[in-house]
């Protein structure tokens, strides 16, 4: 049986508590998808997947349902430590026969911009690397969006991330961001 999501949406979420797995569940209320059981896949955005608004998708999920995304979780119980959960996208240019990528990341001490764009870059990246668009790594990720656009292969990067600081009085802080997969 061939499985291949025809939509896809994005949501984030962070969650407060004083146990780590309730933290989790609430992060999952505060992005919509706590009534699903999460299968978390690989990076790849299928061909012909369409990205529809996160209010659509919630409304194509059913309690139960086993629902397959691509996660980026981050935690901690530290006091004021930032932390951030970012999903970062490619779409190549004919997304009709050609399938993209999707990337998470998680970190420590950095900012949601900031950790929004690294996955964003590393989303692009992998697809670069396998479209064989030539860039240097060690460029700027701003310098290398500009030769991947270019390059008239990649359509659109995006990222979507969640970021928070440990709560101060050392209750568990969750935070996620989610590609999920629809049908």
């Amino acid at each position: 049986m061939a499985l291949v999501p025809s939509k896809i949406f994005f949501t984030k979420g962070v969650g407060v508590h004083k146990d780590k797995l309730a933290s989790f569940e609430l992060a999952l209320r505060n992005a919509g998808i706590e009534k699903c059981n999460l299968v978390y896949v690989s990076s790849i955005l299928p061909p012909n997947c369409k990205i529809i608004s996160k209010e659509e998708g919630l409304t194509l999920l059913k309690p139960g349902q086993i629902v397959f995304c691509v996660m980026a979780r981050n935690e901690t119980n530290e006091p004021n430590r930032l932390i951030s959960s970012a999903i970062g996208v490619a779409i190549p240019k004919n997304s009709n026969s050609q399938y993209g990528y999707l990337s998470e990341h998680h970190a420590f001490g950095q900012k949601g911009e900031i950790a929004g764009e690294y996955a964003e870059d590393l989303a692009a990246t992998m697809l670069a690397s396998t479209l064989g668009i030539e860039f240097d790594p060690n460029k700027a990720w701003e310098e290398r969006e500009q030769i991947y656009k270019a390059s008239g292969h990649i359509f659109k990067t995006m990222h979507i991330c969640q970021s928070a600081e440990g709560n101060k009085d050392g209750l568990w802080t969750t935070t996620i961001a989610a590609a999920v997969f629809a049908e």
